[in-house]
């Protein structure tokens, strides 16, 4: 009875309604607001006990003040508490193996204790691994049309071998700009496997055309002199169109557009260079030694 009483007057109890026009109001009871605003009130305040009488709280029950959570979490029945943390200036990905790493050296568990790393750089890191499986498919995808294109599993690793090329100023770029490689700058090396592929099947498609009428080597130079123009010119538009995405990595709304372009317009200018030098000497030893 007075664990009730003890409830009722410090929560209160819905007793009734009361209805103002097309309103209506809980009618509830319980003690004034001097007399529960304060621990010292509360453990003053007078209880009915069995036998009638009345007796301060504190005469039954320790009154005291603790800190408790406003809420417990719970993930798969266990209980969770969750820290948070902004990043800025860093990738999410160091940033968490770094508080991996000192967490590990710093802080020994108790049996029971977990700890779990999620947010953005969970989401992250699966985005990573599905665009890392997309690249090897793309790659895939790109050999499977160049040998329908050739018919020739030589030619077609020829015209594969722009993909590294492409790679090279792509890893090179990002390496003395951000140093980071993320989300964007793949999906932007995946683009360069595109252009890439598209340049060598320029020039060595243009080897197999001359190659009819002309010895090799004459047929390698005129058929680089042929695609240098094409080449050159699709470079310069796409890179021109680049630059501005480029430079304007700072600005709002642009942190996946920069960073994507940064790594085209530097595969751009290594693709073109090195597919001018590289592939017609790589053709040149193919059909050497096919022959």
């Amino acid at each position: 009875m007075e664990s009730e009483f003890i409830d009722v007057a410090f929560a209160g109890e819905k007793v009734g309604q009361v209805f103002e026009g097309q309103r209506n109001f809980d009618l509830v009871i319980r003690y004034n607001e001097q007399n529960r605003n304060t621990a010292e009130a509360i453990k003053n305040s007078l209880i009915d006990i069995q036998n009638g009488e009345k007796i301060p709280l504190h005469y039954v029950a320790d009154i005291d003040i603790t800190g408790t959570p406003y809420s417990v979490s719970r993930e798969n029945v266990q209980r969770k508490v969750v820290v948070s943390a902004n990043v800025a200036e860093r990738d999410i990905r160091g940033v968490v193996n770094d508080i991996k790493s000192a967490i590990n050296a710093s802080i020994s568990l108790p049996e029971g204790y977990g700890i779990e790393y999620g947010g953005q750089f969970e989401s992250e890191a699966k985005a990573t691994r599905l665009l890392l499986i997309t690249s090897v498919g793309a790659i895939l995808l790109i050999f499977l049309l160049l040998y329908f294109e050739f018919n020739n599993f030589g030619l077609s690793s020829i015209v594969l071998l722009n993909l590294p090329l492409a790679l090279i100023g792509g890893v090179f770029i990002v390496y003395f700009s951000t140093g980071i490689v993320s989300i964007a700058s793949t999906i932007g090396f995946i683009s360069l496997f595109g252009i890439a592929a598209r340049n060598g099947v320029l020039l060595v498609s243009r080897f197999q055309i001359l190659q009819e009428n002309n010895d090799l080597f004459n047929t390698i130079i005129d058929g680089s002199l042929d695609r240098l123009n094409p080449i050159m010119m699709t470079a310069l538009t796409t890179g021109l169109a680049l630059i501005p995405l480029a430079l304007a990595g700072g600005q709002a709304g642009n942190e996946i557009q920069s960073p994507m372009a940064v790594v085209i317009l530097g595969g751009l200018i290594s693709s073109t260079l090195l597919n001018l030098l590289v592939i017609p000497c790589v053709y040149y030893l193919f059909r050497t030694n096919n022959n």
